[in-house]
């Protein structure tokens, strides 16, 4: 009997300092102490109450394990639309399906060193969805989720800052939803 074949691996998009595509590398070879810059999202939920979803990362996640962060992120596959790779990853991580997508920051950009070492170096349009029904989260991605205003979880963000991911806090800096401005 021949062994199973095994999964393609997941490629992520690498890019220029301009933002400019230059190849493709393995996901699992690319987050590391070196990480280079390369193509990401990421997506906040709205339910119908305008509650803002947060999730806390998966204790077994490379970077930032069991911290607070937006509802998913992801890399889209190379010739991915980054809609359709939102989409993905909202029912991968989420079990959800979004009835809205809207792109709010198209050029947010950054670049974090987790505790351990752990880069990450992205160009992350941030998109915002609307979703409805139950969540069924993926425990490989996320440990739990509360459902918050966005005035709060903007409160808490500037409060503690350190107990939620960076690029939430830097996206936080840019949302009025989040920043505290109308």
């Amino acid at each position: 009997m021949s062994p199973a074949p095994s999964a393609a691996p997941e490629l992520v998009i690498l890019l220029d300092d301009d933002g400019q595509p230059i190849g493709t590398a393995d996901k699992a070879s690319v987050h590391g102490t070196q990480t280079p810059y390369h193509q990401a999202f990421s997506c906040h939920v709205l339910d119908e109450h305008g509650r803002m979803l947060v999730t806390r990362r998966a204790l077994g996640k490379i970077a930032w394990p069991g911290v607070w962060t937006n509802a998913c992120c992801g890399h889209p596959a190379p010739d991915e639309r980054l809609e359709d790779a939102v989409r993905r990853r909202l029912a991968h991580e989420l079990g959800a399906v979004a009835d809205e997508m809207e792109l709010v920051l198209p050029d947010f950009s950054y670049r974090a060193v987790d505790a351990s070492g752990i880069v990450e170096h992205e160009r992350c349009p941030v998109f915002f969805a609307r979703v409805t029904g139950a969540l069924q989260p993926n425990p490989d991605e996320v440990a739990e989720f509360e459902w918050v205003q966005p005035e709060q979880l903007g409160t808490a963000i500037r409060a503690t800052p350190w107990a939620f991911s960076p690029w939430l806090v830097l996206q936080a800096e840019q949302l009025p939803a989040l920043a505290g401005t109308p």
